[in-house]
């Protein structure tokens, strides 16, 4: 670190960031999770990663660099190996005729700025960047993964010196799952087909096809991935699940694997736990600054329910982890029941579901009851079972915890009362519900603007919506991404949120109370200000962060 935490301290309180009692919170929860002071700031919300970079690059006096936002030469991040650039977190970002401009963590390594200026012959100027900005250049300036593959592989193959079917699979499987790393990927499928091996990996929530292998090597790729996981290496007929730790560079990653037979062979898909997932804040997730307010006050009270919804793969799980983040204290006793355990928060107690052992989440709840917890997190409101004994738990003074698979956030109460839970208890006990979605952001690298008319909008959005958000205009500006090396010729790089957060006021408590469809809670939540997930992505598509056609790709919009 640059600068001493007690230098940085005193800078938080110089700008009023936060108050003593409030940097007291922090260095608590920094002290009780074993996380340094600088992330704890930024996992709890109050400072972005960006500002407090600015903040303290102000304070050195040393010009500081966002390298998103900037498009650097692929002849100038090559200056240094990319292994170089990871290790000591330094990336040449500009060169002209008066030196060579370098973004870094530590400004104050002098070696790899006398490294770049021995092999450039030029003058270099060190600019201060975070960690996080660095690791995420790294990992948008790969290259086509296929082409890298096909060497690598290829490499590996001849190496093996008799083909095929004496290629070093432990290399190969290692390589898999490091491009995959690289690349931001959450899931990697390995799919026998008839004629070979598709490798395809998730990023930012669609599959690539991003390798092909040779027949035979199939079987043994599986007998490796089923070897590290502890699995049977003699079943092919039956799915099983395991889990396996791979020792990065920049972490040991846990990875959950799944198994699956099918027609040409066995199916495996391997989630990747990469802490990178688990960085976020709510702020990082793009929550805007109302809606985050209402998630506070719900999660703020003592007691009472705080619901999180949507498909498979929105985000839901991360959101509430940002949550417990930020109310995990020392005075506060935090158990989940989850399945499965996906990352591990230090000072939360953590229970993995097991059927065989009759631990489901339902028994696991009246287990935790018994443990006098102040915050309880249930992985899935699944039966009514469940949320019978959680909605009990958030009336006796537990703040509860949960996710719930519903379209919207109204949707979530009829959902409970589904679950013959009393319309009264529903409204007594839930605080707050997040409804959300994740839309791939335009690159930044090859963001462009183009111009629509009204009718094209008209086309795909409510005309209410186009109105509300363009206006009278009859010619609009919207950003696109036109495709460049770094995204994959896709447009798209990363992921934000779009959310909707319905805070149970006393007349939409009234509605559950009269047992009220979901669309009266939805109008009397929008009468009430909640801004719903089409109109929170179109405020994002007008701030250039997404386009028309992601937002209508997650929230599904009934004109189209």
């Amino acid at each position: 670190m640059l600068i001493t935490d007690e230098k940085l301290k005193e800078l938080l309180l110089n700008v009023k960031v936060l108050d003593e009692k409030s940097l007291l919170d922090v260095e608590t929860y920094s002290k009780n999770t074993d996380t340094s002071l600088y992330e704890s700031l930024i996992e709890k919300d109050i400072i972005t990663d960006e500002n407090l970079g600015i903040l303290i690059a102000d304070s050195l006096k040393i010009p500081f660099i966002v390298l998103s936002k900037i498009s650097i030469p692929d002849n100038v991040f090559k200056i240094i190996p990319e292994r170089i650039a990871r290790k000591y977190k330094a990336i040449p970002f500009e060169r002209d005729k008066n030196g060579v401009k370098v973004a870094m963590a530590d400004v104050s390594n002098k070696m790899i700025q006398e490294m770049i200026a021995k092999k450039t012959g030029q003058k270099v100027y060190a600019y201060l960047s975070t960690e996080r900005d660095i690791y995420s250049k790294l990992y948008i300036f790969k290259k086509d993964l296929q082409k890298s593959f096909d060497s690598l592989v290829s490499e590996q193959l001849k190496n093996a010196g008799k083909g095929a079917s004496d290629a070093p699979i432990s290399k190969i499987v290692s390589l898999i799952i490091q491009y995959g790393y690289q690349d931001q990927a959450s899931d990697i499928h390995i799919e026998p087909e008839e004629k070979g091996t598709l490798v395809r990996f998730r990023v930012d929530g669609i599959l690539h096809d991003v390798l092909h292998l040779p027949k035979n090597l199939h079987e043994q790729i599986s007998t490796r991935i089923k070897v590290l996981s502890n699995l049977r290496t003699d079943e092919h007929m039956s799915p099983q699940d395991g889990k396996l730790r791979v020792e990065l560079e920049e972490e040991n990653l846990d990875i959950r694997v799944s198994i699956l037979p099918i027609v040409y062979g066995e199916k495996l898909v391997m989630r990747l736990l990469a802490s990178h997932f688990r960085q976020f804040s709510l702020v990082d997730l793009g929550m805007r600054e109302e809606d985050l307010e209402k998630v506070n006050k719900g999660f703020a009270k003592s007691f009472g329910m705080v619901l999180s919804t949507g498909p498979t793969g929105s985000g839901k799980t991360t959101s509430i982890y940002s949550i417990l983040k930020i109310i995990n204290t020392r005075e506060k006793n935090i158990t989940t029941i989850e399945d499965p355990v996906e990352y591990r928060i230090k000072g939360v107690n953590q229970i993995q579901t097991n059927v065989k052992a009759d631990l489901t989440f339902a028994q696991g709840l009246r287990s935790i009851l018994r443990q006098d917890p102040n915050v309880i997190f249930v992985g899935e409101i699944r039966d009514s079972e469940t949320a019978g004994i959680a909605v009990n738990a958030a009336l006796t003074g537990h703040l509860v915890l949960s996710t719930l698979h519903t379209n919207d956030a109204a949707g979530a109460l009829p959902r409970l009362t589904d679950m013959n839970v009393e319309p009264f208890l529903v409204a007594s006990t839930v605080n707050v519900i997040v409804a959300q979605r994740l839309v791939r952001k335009i690159c930044e690298m090859c963001k462009s603007s183009i111009e629509v008319t009204e009718n094209d909008l008209d086309k795909n959005l409510p005309p209410e919506v186009v109105k509300k958000y363009f206006g009278e205009k009859k010619d609009m500006r919207i950003y696109v991404g036109k495709g460049c090396e770094v995204c994959h010729e896709t447009g798209y790089s990363g992921r934000i949120g779009v959310f909707e957060v319905l805070s149970v006021s006393p007349a939409i408590k009234a509605l559950i109370s009269a047992k009220k469809d979901s669309n009266v809670i939805l109008e009397q939540a929008i009468e009430e200000g909640m801004t719903t997930m089409l109109d929170d992505g179109i405020i994002k598509v007008k701030k250039g962060l997404t386009s028309i056609e992601e937002v209508l790709r997650v929230t599904k919009v009934e004109s189209l």
